[in-house]
């Protein structure tokens, strides 16, 4: 049996109602403010040693890029901030919640190296504090506005007003008081083609940037395994009682390099070892990844972006080593 047509006036009626019912059930606006708040707050793992702990996710519009850890020493005279985070949102974060803390003035800002997670807030900061080394400030010049882009295309309206800003002061390695801190920059190189490495020596905290990774899989998509397994080597023989990560939580003791080497030292086999047997790149992507990897963040994703980053050099040195003979 057909249900009776409802009378016209009943159905313009009832279109007529329909904005005005959805414009009384709709959810009221959000200010910017609330909406893109990353809600940081310092955690002190030592005496005057600060460290915003990132997630240990990839890039989303719900994570905002919130995914990378920096930091900030309080010396006597200043303060040293060590990466800026993803966005121009995060540093502005970043400098209210050092404010919070201390009313000293920022005295150095280091980008620990050129990756868009780690100097996309420099804004935030005063110009004349922002420092890497000559190698960084090369990347972030060459590279800094394709990974703003990139970063708008992941992490939508958070990154909005976002500029890259390149650090003026070129780092030089040693140890020197810095707003009153015993403090020691090492050049290393690995994960990029520079990483600063910074160590608090009153407290021996090492910020280790993205030479470390813990509980999650690292990233490669400016790597040399070679170097970076050899910067490793150097970092265990440094005096550290705490290890800060780029990614994961500060650790007090040698864990996240064991894993991170451990990690590092099957990608290199299994991309040799693949080339070596002429699998294509197809194959390799479908490779599974060992029990003792599963546990970390991302394995999966990162494992396929490696594949993509390393898998074409490694086919090159096994054709070369077969010309060579």
């Amino acid at each position: 049996m057909r249900t009776p047509a409802l009378p016209r006036v009943l159905l313009l009626l009832g279109l007529a109602l329909t904005p005005a019912l959805t414009a009384t059930a709709a959810a009221p606006a959000v200010p910017d403010a609330a909406r893109f708040d990353y809600r940081l707050e310092p955690r002190e793992i030592a005496p005057g040693v600060h460290v915003f702990v990132g997630l240990r996710e990839d890039f989303t519009p719900a994570n905002g890029g919130n995914i990378v850890n920096t930091g900030f020493l309080v010396g006597t005279d200043g303060v040293v901030v060590i990466d800026t985070g993803p966005s121009r949102r995060y540093g502005e974060q970043m400098l209210a919640a050092i404010r919070r803390v201390t009313p000293l003035p920022v005295v150095l800002t280091i980008n620990t190296h050129h990756h868009p997670d780690h100097f996309l807030g420099n804004q935030a900061f005063p110009a004349a504090t922002l420092a890497a080394l000559p190698e960084t400030l090369r990347g972030i010049q060459k590279d800094g506005e394709a990974f703003n882009e990139n970063l708008y295309r992941m992490s939508g309206d958070w990154m909005k007003g976002t500029e890259r800003v390149t650090p003026v002061q070129a780092l030089a390695p040693g140890r020197r008081n810095i707003g009153g801190r015993d403090l020691e920059i090492v050049a290393l190189d690995g994960h990029t083609p520079a990483d600063v490495v910074v160590i608090d020596h009153a407290t021996g905290t090492v910020f280790a940037g993205d030479l470390l990774f813990h509980d999650r899989a690292a990233t490669t998509p400016h790597a040399n395994l070679a170097h970076w397994l050899a910067a490793l080597k150097r970092l265990e023989a440094l005096p550290a009682k705490l290890w800060v990560p780029g990614h994961g939580d500060p650790s007090a003791d040698d864990t996240p390099i064991r894993q991170t080497r451990g990690y590092l030292e099957w990608l290199a086999a299994t991309m040799r070892d693949g080339a070596e047997s002429g699998l294509d790149m197809t194959e390799m992507l479908a490779h599974t990844i060992p029990p003792q990897f599963r546990g970390l963040a991302e394995v999966e994703r990162e494992y396929r972006r490696s594949v993509v980053h390393l898998y074409p050099a490694a086919e090159q040195a096994v054709l070369e080593k077969a010309h060579a003979r």
